[in-house]
């Protein structure tokens, strides 16, 4: 998938999907499905043509938010061809009704709250909170100092320290973010991606301190570069050079942290970007895919790595969509890795997944609407069998959330777990016509993709191009047409509308925050032995010249001798340079 494999495995994965529909199928018998058939178009063309002509409002330009057209009502004809075999059980090849034979019977998915904002005292206190509070996992933001890989007394940072997330440049701010955290006894999950080596390193460095060895650290850090040059843009070298990097954790991650899961796979940025559900689905799948010929070029095997890769997804309002996404991404992943990869290994062809609901969809208009936004979004997530789920706060239009709008987020999961009696059932839409209609529409449109970036010279070179990005660029203008079209609502934005103040107090980060950080981070370099933190890095900057090193190791030491984020990360920008993404035409 990097690179053009020179085969038309995608095409025929593609027409596989529509002959699985063809075929005689098993599911229905045979003259009820021509009974359904034959009632249906005797309602259509009179009881549903007769209403359908007095309301000629309703329904109006009916499709997903992906642009699948939708008919007006689905029954066995439109699955009529599958077989009972192509969903499965729970836990059983290939996973369309769940990773896990009991799923939420068993325990309910882990509930994190996006966490970070400010100094990292301010983070550690919302950190015990959430988990006060009933948090089941942690997850930390970073601001975008960080995320980019400056300290903050860079001139880059100026103004940016601890707004949009945390502010880390040494060691010593990740282990104030969790003192008084055990790191043994909780998952932390971390949204960085260029450095994410640097701030993986620093987590095994806090855990060391705190007594806790590497082999036991559980969590999860997102470091998917390829979803940056697609759709966040916040890179610091050549995608070469950052896939070398993620080579580098892939292969010290399998040997030293093999509870850590080192790639998070992300199509939630794809989708913030604008992309369509399917869209999100096969970019997602074609990065992961990358990540599997990255780790066998780095000479491991795919069961070696392969259960330490998990998903990002995002939820958003097309709730139907939203779960046929999830199941569709299920079985099409374990197909590929057993049909194209050979892997039969059943934790290497399981999907594991976080969800995080929409921020693109959340509003600052009417912002106390964005908690039914966030409701549908989680019910959609949970229906589909994600793993773990953040829910947005209805705040974060406007900016970082209160502590009173991420109280509201998570008990809207608690709820959903403990009042709907939804984790009483496995799957409990499976079956549904309309639902495994869609869920097949979904596969078929994603094979269609992998074909695309094939012909186009394989993932990098899609990358490289700009072909992904013009595809997402295009879809995002033809949502914002059809919204200001009106074709497509957005209840308080182009419908129900009305003239307001600014409605909530919000979470204001003042400039105190980079005084206090850039304090810090001036004592860290005086009591540091200066001498210590050169040879460390003059070692790592020899490990990222030599193709065939690990990074990790030497990266490491520079961290635990107080190397500072902007130091380590300075190293890869003098070996590497920068990188400039095509223009979009």
């Amino acid at each position: 998938m990097l690179r053009d494999a020179g085969d038309a495995y995608w095409r025929k994965k593609a027409k596989s999907v529509v002959e699985r529909r063809a075929k005689k199928g098993t599911l229905y018998e045979r003259k009820a499905v021509e009974r359904a058939r034959e009632g249906l178009r005797q309602w259509q063309d009179t009881l549903y043509a007769e209403w359908a002509e007095k309301s000629p409002g309703a329904g109006r330009d009916p499709q997903t938010a992906s642009g699948i057209p939708l008919k007006p009502l689905y029954t066995p004809d439109d699955v009529a061809n599958s077989e009972y075999s192509d969903q499965g059980f729970p836990g059983v090849y290939p996973f369309l009704r769940g990773v896990y034979p009991n799923m939420y019977r068993g325990r309910t998915w882990t509930m994190r709250m996006f966490s970070g904002f400010g100094t990292p005292e301010d983070t550690n206190k919302r950190l015990k909170l959430l988990l006060d509070h009933g948090e089941t996992g942690l997850s930390i933001a970073f601001d975008m100092p960080t995320l980019y890989g400056y300290d903050c007394d860079s001139e880059r940072a100026h103004g940016e320290v601890g707004r949009c997330g945390v502010n880390v440049s040494s060691l010593k701010d990740m282990e104030v973010i969790f003192d008084g955290i055990p790191l043994g006894e909780v998952s932390t999950s971390m949204t960085i991606n260029a450095p994410a080596t640097v701030l993986t390193c620093m987590y095994a460095g806090v855990g060391k301190r705190q007594g806790v060895p590497a082999s036991q650290l559980r969590g999860t850090v997102q470091a998917d570069m390829l979803k940056e040059y697609i759709a966040q843009k916040e890179w610091a070298y050549p995608p070469e050079a950052h896939l070398r990097l993620v080579r580098d954790l892939m292969v010290f991650a399998t040997k030293e942290m093999p509870l850590w899961n080192y790639i998070s796979i992300s199509g939630y940025h794809i989708r913030e970007a604008g992309s369509s559900a399917v869209q999100e689905l096969a970019f997602t799948l074609a990065d992961g895919f990358g990540y599997i010929e990255l780790g066998l070029e780095a000479g491991l095997k795919v069961e070696q790595f392969a259960p330490r890769l998990s998903f990002f997804f995002n939820s958003t309002m097309d709730f139907f969509e939203e779960i046929a996404k999830f199941r569709a991404a299920r079985r099409v992943w374990a197909t590929v890795l057993r049909e194209k990869y050979g892997v039969t290994d059943k934790r290497s062809l399981l999907m594991r997944f976080h969800t995080q609901t929409s921020g693109a969809s959340l509003t600052w208009q009417q912002p106390l609407n964005n908690v039914v936004r966030t409701a549908i979004e989680a019910l959609a997530a949970v229906l589909g069998g994600t793993q773990s789920l953040h829910t947005n706060s209805y705040d974060e239009a406007w900016a970082l959330p209160t502590e009173q709008a991420v109280e509201v987020a998570l008990r809207t999961q608690q709820i959903i777990a403990e009042e709907t009696g939804l984790p009483s059932v496995i799957d409990p839409l499976g079956g549904s016509y309309y639902v495994e209609w869609l869920t097949e529409q979904m596969e078929e449109e994603a094979y269609k993709y992998f074909d695309r970036i094939e012909a186009a010279g394989g993932l990098l070179k899609a990358v490289k191009t700009g072909y992904l990005q013009r595809e997402i660029a295009e879809n995002s203008y033809r949502l914002s047409k059809r919204v200001e079209q009106g074709k497509d609502s957005v209840v308080g934005v182009n419908k129900y509308s009305k003239p307001e103040k600014e409605p909530i107090d919000t979470l204001k980060i003042d400039f105190k925050a980079q005084r206090a950080q850039t304090k810090r981070l001036a004592a860290v370099k005086r009591e540091r032995d200066e001498a210590k933190v050169r040879a460390a890095l003059a070692k790592m900057e020899k490990a990222f010249e030599n193709e065939d090193a690990n990074s990790m190791y030497p990266m490491l030491d520079a961290v635990t001798k107080y190397a500072t984020l902007g130091e380590v990360m300075g190293v890869g920008r003098r070996v590497w340079g920068s990188y400039k993404e095509p223009m979009l035409l």
